[in-house]
């Protein structure tokens, strides 16, 4: 299997079993969407933001299919103004590379940096869809198990409408 190995020893640890595709390389969403056509899950999107002052990184993560405009995120989260993580701020914090942003990043914040905003429509998923550290496969596992991952990376996350 493709990806972080700590990312497949968490899981085993937690008990958290998921399905693993593989496929060419997937660095957007439409691009994805190609290989995602036959898996049943909710598939996301998956993006890093920082604050106007840098000293406070997001993930933001809603359904795929879901569009965002920047200002009506800024006013519904209640952080300032936010504008998208370098690149190297995405690799010091999460341990990736543009084009797979993804949850299962925050096993490298071991600080403990990085606040993740959810979507609210996502809490009525039973699987959910991200890459493993890598957009050349996608991991599916059950909602549930994806909380018990999220509660034991220590990073605070919350559940909000992020679209109306």
């Amino acid at each position: 299997m493709k990806g972080d190995p700590l990312l497949y020893e968490t899981f085993e640890k937690l008990g958290i079993s998921f399905e693993y595709h593989e496929h060419p390389p997937a660095p957007t969403i439409e691009e994805a969407m190609k290989y995602w056509k036959d898996l049943d899950a909710t598939h996301c999107k998956n993006i890093f933001f920082r604050n106007h002052k840098g000293n406070r990184h997001y993930l933001v993560i809603l359904e795929h299919t879901r569009a965002i405009d920047i200002h009506d995120l800024e006013k519904r989260l209640k952080q300032g103004k936010l504008s998208f993580a370098s690149p190297e701020r995405m690799e010091k914090y999460l341990g990736l590379k543009p084009g797979s942003v993804t949850p299962f990043g925050l096993i490298h914040d071991k600080e403990h940096h990085v606040h993740v905003f959810f979507d609210e429509n996502l809490l009525k998923s039973k699987t959910i869809s991200f890459h493993p550290l890598i957009n050349t496969a996608s991991l599916i596992i059950n909602f549930p198990d994806f909380i018990k991952y999220m509660d034991q990376t220590g990073n605070t996350y919350e559940f909000l409408p992020l679209y109306d």
